[in-house]
């Protein structure tokens, strides 16, 4: 029996009996709530989640994503009790009622617990979780007085008292007191907020430069003094545990962190350049792999499609793109929806990205000779029912694959095109034999991914008509389009943009597909075959979304123009 707000939703038509069912089943699957499965499938907003359980509760809903609390009213409640509990103070009025804001109103005990440590009467009003998160990362940040910028402007400030020397050896001290630590905490703390993928650590003559990758883009922070390179370096490749001695050569390593309650793994990679060594930190969320495949982004047909393919026994399925485009996240979401106790599953991979339960996982090893082909080989020893290859880099592992899926077996794995039907050219030019290729290519998907507009800030948008022009837009699809684009707010660092969703390009083979690899036809001519069979490319998937107001058409021209 679904709660008495989710069924209001459905006599709404905000949900449909298919979409509760599918949520229901995924709930029972995963062990969460049928309202936290509507969530995670996206048939739902948080907003629309904390709303109904307001007025189901007869509650207020707030949205304290602009709210700025007093420090006064913040300290009322205890760090930790707000990070465990979720919860966090709002104000409190005449009588002394404080008033909090949950995103669960049913849970009494966090209410008796609040009113117990503070001795106030407790007010509930309902908002959704993640904006809660947020608004406990900002606000108890703020009451320590402690940020990226406060710490950089101290170092500043203090050039006398922090040499070279003492910060060096501070960085290899495990102790939140020292300055080096407690910048480069506060660093991954504060990318990790801002949904950062990438954190970048430049030295240059002058200065030090940091920036973040979010959403695709890279944005610049506060310059660190150019005397603090070595010490944050040195600092990162303790957390790393990589050589602190070697300077002269590229170096690779892990850091395993906890940001506002979460685990993070990081994948760290240090360059030797002119001015010292950069590093890239790459943040590996274990969260954006356990989004599902109905929430990638697919259309209704791509979606069927691809569902279909990964059912099948024997064959190769491709995910090509640029790195960065999400392709190990498409293939890890399709890896979860086929892990099930009847079938084995192993991967080899360079480096593994993110550990999945139930699934083997072999991670190449260039110095001992442990390359993909010798991985694949030794895999077939194992009798898996799936394979996953991280990338087909040369013939051997080409030829590897295509033997293994010939043999019975499920191939995924990725390569480095710019489209779906430039992977065949791509095999060939390799080395692999045109009608080996025909038999054991079952489908090719590229992807990329476009920034999606802010929710809070998203406003009707009227695009340039030689815009539209450019793109080929139909008179038909304009009599239905809302074109939307986010004009810019604190929720999305006055972007516009929010999050990212992946656009594709699937290419399944058919008859005539197979028989034009078989004749080594162009790319050309095997991309127009395949449209002639309704294959949607890229660009026409961005426009699709930003029809219905997904996506905007500068993110649309941006990816026609070879951006993403």
């Amino acid at each position: 029996m679904a709660e008495e707000w989710i069924t209001k939703l459905l006599k709404e038509g905000t949900i449909s009996k298919e979409q509760l069912a599918e949520a229901q089943g995924l709930a029972a699957k995963l062990g969460i709530t049928p309202g936290e499965a509507l969530l995670k499938l996206d048939y739902i907003s948080a907003s629309d989640m904390g709303q109904a359980q307001a007025n189901q509760m007869g509650m207020d809903f707030v949205d304290v994503s602009s709210v700025q609390i007093p420090s006064s009213i913040i300290q009322l409640v205890p760090e930790s009790v707000a990070r465990e509990n979720v919860v966090i103070p709002l104000s409190v009025d005449d009588s002394g009622t404080l008033t909090v804001a949950m995103h669960d109103p049913n849970r009494y005990e966090v209410i008796d617990k609040l009113r117990f440590i503070i001795n106030k009467e407790i007010k509930v009003v309902v908002a959704p979780k993640e904006v809660i998160l947020q608004s406990i990362n900002r606000h108890y940040g703020q009451s320590e007085t402690e940020s990226v910028d406060s710490m950089i402007a101290e170092f500043t400030e203090t050039a006398i008292d922090f040499t070279e020397t003492e910060l060096a050896s501070s960085a290899g001290v495990d102790d939140d007191s020292s300055p080096v630590v407690r910048l480069v905490n506060l660093v991954i703390s504060e990318a990790v907020n801002m949904r950062a993928s990438d954190i970048h650590i430049e030295p240059f003559e002058e200065k030090l430069r940091i920036r973040y990758r979010i959403d695709g883009e890279l944005v610049e922070r506060d310059s660190p003094p150019r005397r603090l390179h070595s010490a944050i370096i040195s600092r990162i490749k303790v957390m790393a545990t990589i050589d602190i001695s070697e300077k002269r050569k590229p170096q690779d390593g892990r850091i395993k962190t906890r940001v506002g309650g979460r685990d993070f793994d990081m994948r760290v990679s240090m360059l030797p350049t002119g001015y010292g060594q950069a590093v890239v930190m790459r943040i590996l969320d274990r969260n954006n792999i356990k989004i599902g495949i109905r929430n990638l982004g697919f259309s209704e047909e791509n979606y069927r499609t691809f569902q279909n393919i990964i059912r099948r026994p024997n064959g190769i399925f491709l995910v090509t793109g640029p790195t960065g485009s999400g392709k190990t996240t498409t293939l890890y979401s399709a890896l979860g929806e086929l892990n099930r106790p009847d079938r084995k599953i192993i991967t080899a991979e360079d480096p593994v990205e993110y550990y999945l339960p139930g699934i083997n996982q072999v991670e190449v090893k260039h110095s001992i000779g442990l390359n993909f082909s010798r991985i694949i080989r030794a895999m077939l020893r194992q009798a898996p029912n799936v394979i996953l290859v991280g990338e087909i880099r040369d013939t051997e592992t080409a030829d590897m694959a295509i033997q293994a899926s010939l043999t019975g077996h499920l191939v995924f794995s990725t390569l480095h095109t710019n489209d779906a039907p430039s992977s065949i050219t791509r095999l060939i030019d390799m080395g692999v034999q045109p009608f080996l290729v025909a038999s054991s290519v079952m489908a090719i998907m590229a992807q990329r991914l476009v920034r999606v507009n802010c929710p809070k800030c998203t406003a009707p948008d009227k695009p340039d008509p030689s815009e539209l022009q450019y793109l080929e837009v139909t008179p038909e699809q304009l009599a239905t389009a809302k074109f939307m684009k986010g004009k810019g707010c604190a929720n999305c660092q006055q972007t516009g943009y929010r999050g990212r969703k992946a656009v594709f390009e699937l290419m399944t083979m058919s008859t005539a597909i197979r028989d034009m690899t078989f004749k080594g036809e162009p790319t050309q001519s095997i991309r127009r075959q395949a449209q002639m069979m309704g294959m949607k490319t890229l660009v026409m998937d961005a426009l699709d979304k930003a029809l219905i107001g997904v996506t905007s058409i500068p993110e649309v021209l941006h990816l026609h123009r070879g951006g993403h």
